[in-house]
C-alpha cells in the first residue's frame, strides 16, 4: 500500500511560495539534490492542489517546467473544482478523498506525493499524510504561502526520521505521529 508524502521546498521562515504565489525565489536553490532525485524514483503518483497546478513555476517556458524541474513522468491527479488544461497524464478530481483514492491506486506500493499547502492541510485533516519532507532553503521570505497553516490552529506531531545537509539546502524528513 502506498504512503502519502507531503514534500516542499521551504524558506527558513516557513514559506513555500512568496507573496502572490511567487516561486522565482526558488531558482538559486534548484541545484542537484541526489536524495530528492532518488526519492522521485519511489513516487508512483502526484496529488496536486488546484492553485499549485495553475500557479507560478520558476521554470515556466523552459524544458524544466513542471514537477521536479520538468523530470516527472507519471500520473498526476489535480484536486480542483475548476478543471483546466493538463498533459495526457493529468486527471482532475473534485475533492481530496477521491484524489487520494485515485492516486493511491495509480501509485501501487510507491509514494503518493502531495504538492500544495492547502491540499496538504486537507489531507492532514483527513489523517492521510504519512511523511513530510521539507527541503529548507537558506533564505527568509517574510510572507507568502506557509508550509502548513490552519485557520483554527492545529498541532500535528512529527517524528524526525532523517536530516541531510547539502551545500545549498537541508532536507528534513519527518513521519506523522498518529
Amino acid at each position: 500500500m502506498s504512503k502519502v508524502l507531503y514534500s516542499a521546498t521551504m524558506s527558513l521562515d516557513g514559506y513555500i511560495a512568496g507573496p502572490g504565489g511567487d516561486m522565482s525565489w526558488l531558482r538559486p536553490y534548484l541545484q542537484p539534490n541526489p536524495p530528492v532525485e532518488r526519492l522521485q524514483r519511489e513516487i508512483g503518483a502526484l496529488l496536486v492542489g488546484g492553485r499549485t497546478h495553475r500557479g507560478d513555476d520558476p521554470h515556466r517556458g523552459t524544458d524544466q517546467e513542471g514537477a521536479f524541474e520538468g523530470t516527472w513522468r507519471g500520473p498526476v491527479f489535480v484536486v480542483t473544482r475548476q478543471p483546466s488544461t493538463g498533459g495526457e497524464d493529468v486527471c482532475f478530481v473534485g475533492e481530496p478523498r477521491a484524489g487520494l483514492r485515485a492516486a493511491r491506486a495509480a501509485a501501487g506500493d510507491r509514494y503518493v506525493n502531495l504538492l500544495g499547502a492547502e491540499l496538504a492541510r486537507e489531507c492532514l485533516d483527513l489523517g492521510e499524510v504519512d511523511e513530510v519532507l521539507t527541503v529548507i532553503a537558506p533564505v527568509l521570505l517574510g510572507g507568502g504561502t506557509r508550509l502548513f497553516a490552519h485557520p483554527q490552529g492545529r498541532q500535528v506531531r512529527l517524528e524526525r526520521l532523517q536530516v541531510q545537509v547539502l551545500p545549498h539546502v537541508t532536507n528534513v524528513w519527518h513521519r506523522v505521529v498518529r
